[in-house]
């Protein structure tokens, strides 16, 4: 492999492990501050518990998100200089915004509820949770707005002299249209990822409570299924919705990329929705397929009806615009990401119901091959995610910036193979070192069972920490 396919693998290998941590933060950042809310209204000890008990594991997972990110700003440097010397003036401005005032937003309240546990007046320490959690969405709405200029540049020149493109309106930036619907829909699937996360984890410790602990613990953790599931539900049907919406303006903006993910190569009207095709050796032709009719022109242009242009016809308009050239995608990985994307999301949704189902009555417990399946409830959303932004990064190839410029160009021009691979590897070893790390404090915290306090014992302040 040369440099470019290394820096892509890099790249790639990187934003997906770190994009790992960012859904469960955003997504459980909010699920603390919800319980934590709880407590302050309450007063009752075991929403405080519970409180304590998902902040622990939210800092271990917000920790690990910070660390991983960072490496990602390098490497624009390192092994993407002409790209970010392209896109440095449209870029700096929303990455600054979210370094300078979402993460120290998150950070510095995040330290004020961590340090906070009866020393702040309790309005306070409450706000500071809820603060961090919108920090989290401010955070993510910039990064967001600068991957979407990417999809669908917006609001800038093109100065010739410099081989620049410099931000013109940086209004328009923020209220892309892509940008505007890629928010709720990644953030309805962090949701779904925080939902599982803690539905996952509470029906394990039901499941516990037979042997140890009993029904104080049940009733501990009772209240974290309802919320999980009923978290899961809702961010589903949002899932769905924006996904919905966003279907129609990729299609609008990106036309290659819907008929990359149906591999749809003639213009049709109507175009089916295949769930599975098994096509040619060479991917040009459909062998066997199960297809929903008319399903790709609802989802394409919101009639039944709708025609949807083939991979042929745009990648013929292309090479007018654009000149020689191949405009198609990876096929094959716009195919499948898309529907493992939906399939893993359902998944998630459908454990949500059945859970919601088995404890409907008080005293009802999930079977044990439900909890089995929970255990891996955390990792079906994390894995939907990943295909989706694999979806969408892929998708936009051969374009980095979508029709300004090409990934081929966008490679630092003086980094060599050797050195893409090296750093490649080392941070690879170094990131798989970090999640032995994380998921072995996920699980130490997580089988952690919070410890009602005695009515006589004086509340340490540090309990929180430890």
């Amino acid at each position: 492999m040369d440099a470019i396919d290394l820096a892509r693998w890099q790249f790639g290998i990187t934003t997906v492990y770190h994009f790992l941590f960012v859904p469960i933060t955003i997504g459980l950042s909010a699920l603390v501050a919800g319980l934590h809310t709880a407590w302050y209204r309450t007063g009752k000890v075991k929403y405080r518990q519970l409180t304590q008990f998902w902040g622990k594991l939210f800092l271990v997972n917000f920790a690990m998100g910070v660390v991983t990110g960072i490496v990602q700003e390098f490497q624009f440097g390192m092994n993407w200089s002409a790209y970010s010397k392209f896109v440095g003036d449209i870029f700096g401005a929303p990455l600054a915004i979210e370094g300078l005032l979402a993460f120290f937003l998150e950070s510095t309240f995040l330290g004020l509820w961590i340090f906070g546990w009866d020393r702040l007046p309790k309005k306070v320490h409450l706000a500071s949770i809820w603060l961090v959690a919108i920090g989290t969405q401010l955070s993510a709405y910039f990064i967001l707005a600068a991957n979407s200029w990417m999809q669908w540049p917006v609001g800038y020149t093109y100065n010739r002299a410099s081989g620049r493109a410099e931000l013109q309106d940086f209004g328009a930036v923020l209220t892309n249209k892509v940008a505007l619907v890629t928010f709720p829909h990644t953030v309805a699937a962090c949701f779904l990822t925080g939902g599982a996360f803690m539905l996952g984890i509470a029906l394990w410790h039901l499941l516990r409570s037979d042997k140890h602990g009993g029904q104080e613990r049940r009733e501990l953790f009772r209240p974290c299924v309802k919320l999980g599931a009923i978290t899961v539900l809702v961010a589903a049907a949002a899932v769905f919705v924006t996904g919905d919406i966003q279907g129609k303006i990729m299609t609008e903006t990106q036309p290659m990329k819907m008929a990359a993910a149906e591999a749809l190569y003639e213009t049709s009207q109507p175009a089916g929705f295949s769930l599975l095709t098994i096509g040619s050796l060479d991917g040009q032709r459909e062998v066997w397929s199960v297809t929903v009719p008319h399903g790709l022109s609802f989802l394409a242009t919101g009639t039944w009806s709708g025609k949807v242009e083939g991979i042929n016809n745009l990648q013929a308009a292309y090479e007018q615009r654009f000149g020689p050239g191949s405009y198609k995608p990876n096929i094959p990985v716009t195919y499948w990401t898309f529907r493992l994307m939906i399939l893993f999301g359902l998944l998630s949704a459908l454990v949500a119901v059945i859970a919601l189902w088995y404890i409907r009555k008080d005293g009802r417990k999930p079977s044990r091959w439900l909890v089995r399946a929970a255990i891996a409830l955390p990792l079906l959303p994390l894995v939907a995610n990943s295909f989706g932004w694999i979806f969408t990064e892929m998708g936009r190839q051969p374009w980095i910036v979508f029709g300004l410029m090409q990934t081929r160009h966008g490679v630092s021009p003086t980094v060599g193979a050797g050195s893409v691979l090296t750093s490649m590897i080392t941070f690879t070893l170094l990131y798989a070192v970090l999640a032995v790390i994380e998921v072995l404090l996920l699980l130490r915290f997580a089988r952690t069972v919070p410890q009602t306090p005695r009515a006589d014992a004086p509340e340490p302040d540090t309990a929180f920490l430890y």
